[in-house]
C-alpha cells in the first residue's frame, strides 16, 4: 500500500483523519507542493521509520483552511514554497516553534526562521534568462541593471503581484530602501516588451518566439523545460545568468516546512522535519525538483550545476519577508501590471 495517500483537498483529509485518534505512526501534511514532488521523500521516510505520511495538496487557501479547522485540524506539517507564504502562516499564528539540534545543524541560519517557526529545505535562485542570439554573455550582471534604458522593450516577466516577484522587490527594498525600489520598478516597467503575464516558463517561450530578449524567472524551470519535449527548444534558446544586488549576492528563495500549531502527531512530525533536513533527503528533494540542497556537504545534481555557480544573498529571508506589504504597495503605485 502506498504510504502517501494523495487527497484532492484538505476538506477530504479533515473528514477522513480524526485528530482525537491521532496515531504515533503517521504524519499529516498540508502541501502547496504537488504530492508527486515530495512522494520520493515521504516514501523514503516511511521505509526508514515505519511512519506513514498522508499528503493533502492545496492549490490555495492554506491559511483560511487552517484557521477554519482550529484546534481540530489534522495537519501536522505545512509544506510550501516562497518566503512570503512561509511568513504568512507564521504571522497568522498557525505554526509552533521547533527546538532541534538536528535542524539547526542541517539548515543554515539564513534559511530558517530566527524563532524556529519554519525551516528551509531547498533553494532556487531568481535569475535572468537571456537569449543566446540577442544578448551577449555577461551583459546582465545586476538586478539594478534591469532598469537601464538599454533594455527598453526587451524584458518579459510575470505579474508584479505574484509571490516570486514580490519577494524580489522585497529584497530590493531590503538593500536599497523603498524610494529607490520604486524608481527601479518604474524603470523595469518602462523596459517591458509586453504586459506582465503567464508563468516563468511563458517568459522563456516569449524569448524563443522573439517577443523579448531577457526574462526573470526561477532556476528550476530550466530543468523542467529541458525535461519536457514540447518545451526543450525554449530552454535551449536561452542562457541562465545569475545577477546580484550591488555589493551583495543573488536573490534566492526556499521551499520549506513548518510544524502546525495544533499538530496531533507532533513527535512523528518533528522526526519527519529532521529527516527532510538530512543531506540524504535534501539531495533527493533537490534532484527531483532541480533545486539546490542546503545541508552542509550537499551538492546539486550535475544538470543544475551546469547552469553556473553563484553567491547567494546572505540576508535572512524573514527580513526580506518583512517588506512584502511595502513591495505590494509599490507594485500597485507604479501600476506595474497595467
Amino acid at each position: 500500500m502506498n504510504t502517501v495517500r494523495t487527497l484532492a483537498s484538505a476538506s477530504i483529509l479533515a473528514a477522513t483523519l480524526i485528530p482525537a485518534a491521532a496515531s504515533a505512526d503517521e504524519v499529516n501534511v498540508y502541501s502547496y507542493r504537488q504530492p508527486e514532488l515530495i512522494q520520493p521523500l515521504t516514501d523514503a521516510f516511511t521505509e526508514e521509520t515505519g511512519i506513514a505520511v498522508n499528503v493533502a495538496f492545496l492549490n490555495k487557501g492554506m491559511i483560511e483552511r487552517l484557521e477554519a479547522e482550529g484546534q481540530r485540524s489534522p495537519a501536522d506539517l505545512i509544506f510550501t514554497v516562497d518566503i512570503s507564504r512561509l511568513a504568512g502562516v507564521v504571522d497568522a499564528g498557525l505554526t509552533q516553534p521547533v527546538e532541534s539540534e538536528t535542524l539547526n545543524a542541517n539548515i543554515p541560519a539564513e534559511y530558517r526562521d530566527p524563532g524556529n517557526q519554519w525551516f528551509g529545505l531547498t533553494t532556487r535562485a531568481r535569475i535572468v534568462y537571456a537569449s543566446k542570439e540577442r544578448v551577449a554573455e555577461g551583459e546582465v550582471t545586476t538586478y539594478e541593471d534591469l532598469a537601464d534604458p538599454k533594455w527598453k522593450g526587451r524584458i518579459c516577466t510575470r505579474s508584479g503581484t505574484h509571490a516570486y516577484t514580490l519577494a524580489l522587490v522585497s529584497a530590493y527594498i531590503q538593500h536599497h530602501g523603498a524610494e529607490e525600489a520604486k524608481t527601479w520598478l518604474e524603470g523595469v516597467k518602462a523596459n517591458l516588451a509586453r504586459k506582465p503575464q503567464g508563468n516563468d516558463r511563458a517568459q522563456v517561450k516569449a524569448i524563443w518566439a522573439g517577443e523579448c530578449d531577457i526574462a526573470i524567472g526561477n532556476t528550476y524551470y530550466m530543468g523542467k523545460m529541458l525535461s519536457d519535449p514540447e518545451q526543450k527548444a525554449w530552454a535551449e534558446s536561452v542562457n541562465v545568468t545569475f545577477p546580484v544586488f550591488e555589493g551583495a549576492g543573488t536573490h534566492v528563495n526556499v521551499s520549506g516546512v513548518a510544524l502546525a500549531k495544533h499538530a496531533p502527531n507532533k513527535d512523528a512530525a518533528i522526526k519527519l522535519m529532521e529527516f527532510l533536513s538530512s543531506p540524504k533527503a535534501q539531495e533527493i528533494y533537490a534532484a527531483d525538483n532541480f533545486e539546490y540542497p542546503i545541508a552542509p556537504g550537499t551538492e546539486a545534481v550535475d544538470l543544475v550545476k551546469s547552469w553556473g555557480s553563484f553567491t547567494p544573498d546572505g540576508v535572512n529571508l524573514m527580513e526580506v519577508a518583512s517588506h512584502r506589504a511595502d513591495a505590494l504597495k509599490l507594485v500597485q503605485e507604479v501600476d506595474f501590471d497595467g
